[in-house]
């Protein structure tokens, strides 16, 4: 018993003098600095100067476009784009905007509109509309058209957009080319026998429509298209 207890005993004194070994280890590690293995250096991050964070803004985003496809009811938006499709894209006023700022728009209260067939291009129609006020009117953008009683604006062609808006002094005329048809045979012709042609202000917002009666036989499909106002008739049939 006495031996075991002897033997118990140094066991336990040399444990303890491991421990305080390492203890003894560990301190002068801490006293030198010395970090255990693993442990990650963490640094104070630098203050960030008034430059950089200016230069790390992030870019303002591009504004969107609001797009419609549906005739305009009176003061709305109204959309339509110009390559014979219609999505609704707003057309834009030419470098004359800014001069016309002051011109009221053309519409029925101070205008008038009619239709007339041509011989030449084929599958054309012309859109005439003449100042019948006593002081100068503006012409903005293209006219939006729906035959019969169509809920989609017929498109406008985008290439046909002139240099500036076109002002109208009284008794002065502008045009307006419209094209019936793409190639034949593509798609199925729609007889029709009535045109509303809105009439639109310097923001593209509709000023009324005057539903006028077609030539005898006019048929459009889905391949037509109308040009924005021109000062001339030549450049209103040239597409």
């Amino acid at each position: 018993m006495r031996t075991n207890r002897i033997r118990t005993i140094a066991v336990a004194a040399t444990a303890l003098a491991a421990a305080l070994s390492l203890t003894a280890c560990g301190g002068e590690d801490k006293a030198m600095g010395t970090k255990p293995a693993g442990t990650a250096d963490t640094a104070t991050p630098a203050a960030t100067s008034t430059d950089d964070k200016a230069q790390s803004k992030p870019d303002a985003p591009e504004a969107g476009k609001p797009e419609t496809q549906t005739v305009p009811a009176e003061g709305k938006h109204a959309g339509g784009n110009g390559n014979g499709d219609n999505n609704g894209k707003k057309p834009q006023a030419g470098p004359g905007g800014d001069a016309t700022a002051e011109i009221p728009a053309c519409t029925p209260g101070n205008s008038t509109v009619k239709v007339s067939s041509v011989s030449r291009p084929i599958n054309h129609l012309l859109l005439t509309v003449t100042n019948t006020g006593s002081t100068n009117c503006a012409a903005y953008y293209a006219p939006f058209l729906r035959f019969d009683d169509a809920q989609a604006v017929y498109p406008i062609l985008d290439d046909s957009k002139p240099q500036a808006v076109v002002t109208l002094a009284p008794g002065e005329e502008a045009y307006a080319g419209i094209s019936l048809l793409g190639e034949p045979g593509q798609n199925e012709p729609v007889p029709s026998d009535n045109l509303g042609v809105i009439m639109v202000d310097k923001n593209n917002e509709s000023k009324g429509e005057t539903t006028l009666k077609l030539p005898a036989d006019t048929a459009t499909d889905s391949l037509g298209f109308v040009t924005y106002w021109q000062s001339d008739v030549e450049n209103a049939l040239m597409f």
